[in-house]
């Protein structure tokens, strides 16, 4: 395809956001939905080109001297993610439609909607750069675009401690990227090209492609992310806005997992079987302190980010078992966390609103005054403990079934995280929803969901509904990956037992 889908899907939302910014009023925040309903279409056209064999690719010399290219992949990988991302914006938008209306109770100055929504949209757009970029430099030089609009939109409205917190996600993530910015300087001195198409011809072997590898595995790792480095995204979760904890967790965290993907196995999979040891044991930590940071959790936004904690710990154990059947799940995964998550951050964020606090113990009977509300919880908790019948079960089973027949286990002890999900799920809904009516609840829970956080939540819904049912056409577009990844790090899937058995 000769027409710049790719370009123009990542420009609209970054130029629209921009403009945006300076659309003051209802004004503002209209413009900002507009464009996030254009670009979703814009990014279905693309996913379904892709899907159907065309090829909307894109490749441009950008600096010759270093070997450095503009290059955007239509794979099935990034594809998957931009259409998950142009979905969930305009859900943000319609969710956070009122922010900055209202004072903070602390005294603090906020912005207006429309900062909100062009903020919102610059983080969309560079999602989808990071998505599609198959240039090693531009997506690192994306990578840490990504961090300005994110670090504003996490200290412009929320908590009375948001400000710290949005320091804190910087310092991490920069950290993150200085380290990534030597395996980006070695990659190109070492393969003499950052296009990824190129340097997977290169043979990263012995101690320099072990070095890179951790550099790249480093910055993913805090992105992604996994214990020990993931003590920024409780913090940021709690103190964010629901929007904003949604794009940070269901968008940009998402980087850190493709780029497992796509640069550490694609480029070092020599290194990645060296360390897959360590990095199983680190997901395995990750799925079980996670699920159980949720269970003791008293703040409704840092459990929801606990579970996060936990869920990437999965998609990591999916990615470095590499069978066919993990890696396509843990990508389904991916797609699916985005949606699974943005409706618990969101109609949790509905409740904190009515009561202004997000203790747990700060509600009961939630269901007698607002039983809409209350079933919304139940449903995205469902979704979040992967529950038969809505899609992060077929993600999750996926991984687990894959990773079974290389690593049985880590998985055995991981699955002790799905036990702990059923735990500090149902666990907080008897604990907000059931029981007396407290007078808290009595007097600040006093309307149902409105028609707009209806109109918010009802897409995330039907669409963990559809692909929990009907999962085949996303992981037909996802399988292709899977196959190419494995042979770039030269493994077959492991025979079954009882072919094993007859030999």
């Amino acid at each position: 395809m000769s027409f710049p889908i790719l370009t123009i899907l990542a420009l609209l939302p970054l130029i629209g956001g921009a403009i945006v910014l300076g659309v003051k009023g209802r004004s503002g925040r209209a413009t900002g939905l507009v464009i996030s309903i254009v670009t979703a279409v814009l990014g279905v056209i693309a996913f379904i080109a892709a899907a159907n064999g065309t090829d909307v690719s894109e490749n441009y010399h950008w600096i010759k001297a270093i070997g450095a290219w503009y290059a955007l992949s239509s794979d099935g990988l990034g594809m998957t993610l931009v259409l998950m991302t142009v979905i969930l914006v305009p859900v943000v938008l319609l969710a956070e439609w009122n922010i900055g209306e209202k004072k903070p109770s602390d005294g603090t100055q906020t912005w207006g909607a429309n900062v909100f929504s062009g903020l919102a949209l610059m983080t969309e757009g560079l999602a989808i750069y990071c998505f599609t970029a198959v240039d090693v430099l531009f997506f690192y030089l994306i990578f840490e675009a990504s961090l300005v609009p994110m670090y504003f939109l996490i200290s412009g409205w929320g908590g009375a401690r948001r400000r710290r917190a949005a320091i804190k996600f910087l310092i991490y993530s920069l950290a993150g990227g200085l380290v990534m910015l030597f395996g980006v300087i070695g990659v190109g001195v070492h393969g003499n090209s950052f296009l990824l198409g190129e340097l997977v011809k290169v043979d990263f072997d012995g101690s320099i492609g072990k070095f890179l590898f951790v550099a790249f595995f480093i910055a993913f790792a805090i992105k992604a992310p996994m214990v020990p480095v993931h003590t920024w995204l409780p913090d940021a979760a709690e103190q964010a806005t629901p929007g904003a904890s949604t794009l940070l967790v269901g968008l940009l965290d998402k980087i850190g997992t493709l780029g497992m993907i796509r640069i550490c196995l694609g480029l070092f999979p020599q290194a990645s079987q060296w360390a897959t040891p360590f990095v199983l044991v680190l997901a395995v930590i990750s799925v079980l302190w996670g699920a159980t940071m949720a269970v003791t959790s008293k703040d409704l936004m840092r459990l929801v980010s606990y579970t996060s904690v936990s869920h990437f710990g999965f998609m990591i154990i999916g990615i470095f078992a590499v069978t066919t059947t993990s890696l396509t799940g843990s990508i389904f995964y991916m797609f699916n966390h985005g949606f699974s998550t943005a409706a618990l951050f969101l109609v949790l964020g509905f409740l904190v609103k009515r009561r202004g606090l997000a203790q747990v113990d700060a509600f009961g009977g939630v269901q007698k005054t607002a039983p809409v509300l209350a079933g919304m919880f139940l449903f995205a908790g469902l979704a979040t403990m992967s529950l038969p019948g809505i899609s992060n079960f077929i993600g999750e089973f996926m991984v687990l079934a894959g990773a079974w027949s290389r690593h049985p286990v880590y998985v055995a002890v991981a699955t002790l995280g799905m036990v702990l999900g059923a735990v500090y799920i149902l666990l907080t809904y008897k604990r907000t929803m059931t029981g007396p009516l407290t007078q808290a609840t009595k007097e600040h829970v006093t309307t149902d969901l409105t028609g707009l956080e209806k109109a918010a939540l009802t897409p995330l819904v039907i669409l963990l509904l559809v692909f929990g049912f009907f999962p085949r056409p996303m992981l037909h577009v996802i399988e292709p990956v899977a196959h190419q990844t494995m042979s770039i790090v030269g493994v077959t899937d492991p025979a079954p037992a009882a072919e094993e058995g007859v030999k």
